[in-house]
């Protein structure tokens, strides 16, 4: 029997799923023949409809299907080999080559900090996204489109995208929120049996999905100051408003990572006076131990001319002079302590 190759969820050409959309009407599902039709008569006929096809990178048979049949800029394949990368989004030739960064979508797993990428290629008639794993945004974007959501152009595919990466963005910070009010509450009640490194977990998991997650603002500021001419006025406002929105949810980021790291100081600050204070007690007590360990070493040593040893009143001597020691010992410490 013939063995079959792994399809990771896609067919013989990589391809997950494909739909191709006409104005004020609901994308149509498409197999990889029926988009290798529509691309082949794309360039030849006035049309206004546009394509979305969704790859798999796992797939081998990705790359050779798009370069053989939809002829993407160098730029995406370079960005393709290049791996995992911060998000952006640059403008390439006329065309838009972006790099989203996004939680793995997987109901078993639900770790924030599991990030895969995903590529897109973006021009007036073609989307093209590529992705390893399946993701959060890319589900969200698909039950929109089997709904019957409609879309006017392929850039306001990309903004539904960005959108929606900007609300798991959003997500995870109120879901932080959450675990370190917890972690604030047991360390206001005085219950200090929390791990520190369960803050600094989280505060990694942060530093780590801003660094992956949030666009690079620089390369957005330039896309909305000078986008490509076949861009739609309403899909430039929609992603100044996912821009801002971004924006938004990284300053919030930004601000729980800061009170992340004040709480971490006050619980470093309080144990520290807690071992602090358990040392003194310590010290104290070896103090006041001190003068009568030694005064018992001295008379304990079992050779002739102890000091008081045929007195009657022998025993309370020495225990008066082994209670003005301490006491002298208690006031000289405790008057420091004080101090």
């Amino acid at each position: 029997m013939a063995t079959l190759a792994p399809s990771y969820g896609s067919d013989e050409s990589g391809l997950v799923c494909g739909y191709v959309f006409s104005p004020g009407a609901c994308g149509r599902p498409v197999t990889s023949e029926e988009a290798t039709a529509w691309l082949s008569g794309a360039s030849s006929q006035e049309r206004d409809d546009f394509i979305w096809l969704h790859f798999s990178a796992a797939n081998v048979a990705t790359e050779k299907w798009l370069k053989a049949h939809v002829g993407l800029l160098d730029a995406f394949f370079e960005a393709l080999a290049e791996g995992s990368r911060s998000t952006r989004i640059e403008r390439a030739d006329g065309a838009l080559v972006a790099v989203l960064n996004d939680v793995i979508y997987d109901f078993a797993v639900l770790e924030s900090s599991q990030v895969s990428t995903l590529w897109l290629s973006v021009d007036e008639r073609r989307l093209i996204s590529v992705r390893r794993s399946p993701l959060r945004s890319l589900d969200r974007l698909r039950t929109a489109v089997k709904a019957g959501e409609s879309f006017p152009s392929a850039l306001s595919l990309l903004v539904h995208l960005l959108h929606d990466q900007a609300e798991v963005l959003t997500q995870i910070v109120r879901s932080t929120t959450v675990k370190v009010d917890e972690i604030e509450d047991s360390f206001l009640s005085g219950r200090l049996e929390l791990k520190r490194a369960g803050l600094g977990g989280l505060r990694r998991d942060l530093v780590r999905l801003q660094r992956l997650l949030a666009p690079e603002p620089t390369a957005l500021f330039r896309l909305l100051n000078h986008p490509p001419q076949w861009t739609k006025e309403p899909d430039t406002l929609e992603l100044r408003h996912s821009t801002e929105e971004f924006s938004v949810a990284i300053r919030d980021m930004a601000g729980l990572q800061e009170r992340i790291k004040l709480l971490q100081e006050e619980i470093a600050s309080r144990i520290s006076e807690q071992t602090n204070r358990s040392v003194f007690v310590l010290t104290a007590v070896t103090v006041l131990a001190l003068p009568i360990n030694m005064i018992a070493g001295l008379f304990g040593m079992n050779v002739g001319g102890v000091p008081l040893a045929q007195h009657a009143q022998g025993f309370w001597i020495v225990v008066a002079l082994v209670t003005a020691f301490t006491a002298v010992a208690a006031w000289i410490a405790f008057r420091r302590r004080v101090g």
